[in-house]
């Protein structure tokens, strides 16, 4: 995780908390005058949008207080959804057995962007199964993973 998006989860993490919500996840992407701020928020009951609409009353509030960007930004305030980013190792392990797709940051025995099942979680290492093979991955070297829906 970059470093303003790791400040913003240890800023905001509380105000999300007080709400009764989970901090899933922040990504700040840039680009110019149209740069996005995204907070994923969660909840076992799942996110409606009068929860994000309250989320992003208090986070907006915070932010103007505590001006961490100082460029221009849109605010984005959702539910992670059923194609649920990742942003720890820690958060996939609710996931075993379901498929993700991972892009690492450098090709690990020939890959570098692909889909393989959750397979075990051991601290920061992630073992996916691969086209029938087991590939660990150290969750430090994946650039971007979310969750593959299934439907049956």
């Amino acid at each position: 995780m970059a470093r303003i998006e790791e400040r913003l989860v240890e800023m905001l993490e509380p105000a999300v908390a007080a709400l009764g919500f989970e901090l899933w996840g922040v990504e700040f992407v840039r680009a110019g005058k149209h740069s996005t701020l995204r907070v994923y928020i969660d909840d076992e009951n799942g996110i409606s949008v009068d929860d994000c609409a309250d989320v992003s009353h208090q986070v907006s509030a915070l932010l103007d207080v505590e001006d961490p960007i100082s460029s221009e930004y849109y605010l984005e305030v959702s539910s992670p959804g059923m194609e649920r980013p990742f942003f720890s190792a820690a958060q996939m392990q609710d996931y075993l057995g379901e498929t993700a797709a991972v892009e690492l940051t450098m090709a690990q025995q020939n890959k570098r962007k692909f889909k393989g099942v959750i397979k075990a979680i051991d601290g920061d290492q992630v073992e996916f199964e691969v086209d029938g093979e087991p590939l660990k991955v150290s969750y430090s070297t994946v650039k971007k993973a979310h969750l593959v829906p299934q439907f049956n």
